[in-house]
């Protein structure tokens, strides 16, 4: 679970103090699917930074399943991100000479890469990737570069993915090819996904919308209940 409370992020610009956040709070449950939208400038990505233990609040607290992250030394936020969360962002930040394979197994180099190739080619298996797994990004439309990043998200087995406009660099198919994905992650395994979005449609098929404006929260609403995962299904994702 993440509870964020009065967050305040500000910024020095040259002279200036800029607040990108203002007292922002809520919370989101495990197993939850929540979109953060607003206008570009609003504290979104800001935010999700937050939420992912990229950034630190200037004031105010954050809770992941109830370790106050504000008291954790670098090494041991590095730790949590390895172990618990999966990050997807909109430019896809895949190795460009390297296969979609390799790519995936990135993140196990730095930790423990015991059987790391098996466990690379299962979460491309995940995300429909599996007969691509050799191939390199430049052989792959858009919507296959960001299933094989969200596999290279999904490769520690990650309780929570933090997704940054996924779609925002895809066409209409092969976004919502990305978004059947994510919300498979959701439905089907209990992933808690949080989703930064310019997209109505995107936003729609989350548990709860929070819009932001200028640094503050001004609406929040449900628009459908909790995942339930399907044990059948289930692949140990929200562990």
């Amino acid at each position: 679970m993440m509870e964020l409370n009065n967050i305040v992020k500000t910024y020095q610009m040259d002279k200036v103090q800029v607040q990108a956040l203002r007292g922002v709070s809520f919370s989101v449950e495990e197993g939850e699917m929540v979109a953060l939208m607003g206008p570009s400038g609003c504290g979104k990505t800001t935010l999700l930074s937050i939420m992912g233990c990229l950034d630190t609040p200037t004031t105010g607290g954050y809770r992941l399943d109830g370790i106050q992250v504000g008291n954790l030394s670098d090494s041991q936020l590095a730790e949590i991100r390895n172990r618990k969360i999966g990050f997807v962002f909109q430019t896809f930040n895949l190795l460009p000479r390297t296969s979609a394979l390799e790519n995936v197994r990135l993140p196990l180099l730095y930790g423990n890469g015991h059987d790391s190739k098996r466990r690379a080619l299962e979460a491309l298996k995940r995300v429909g990737m599996g007969p691509r797994a050799s191939h390199s990004p430049a052989e792959l439309s858009g919507g296959e570069r960001q299933r094989v990043a969200i596999a290279r998200a999904l490769v520690n087995n990650p309780a929570i993915i933090l997704a940054d406009e996924p779609t925002g660099n895809l066409d209409s198919r092969s976004s919502r090819d990305v978004l059947d994905v994510l919300c498979d992650l959701n439905r089907a395994e209990g992933i808690t996904v949080a989703v930064v979005t310019h997209a109505q449609e995107i936003a729609d098929r989350a548990r709860r919308i929070i819009v932001l404006k200028d640094g503050l929260i001004v609406d929040e609403r449900q628009v459908r209940q909790a995942a339930q995962p399907d044990s059948a299904a289930s692949g140990g994702g929200a562990q």
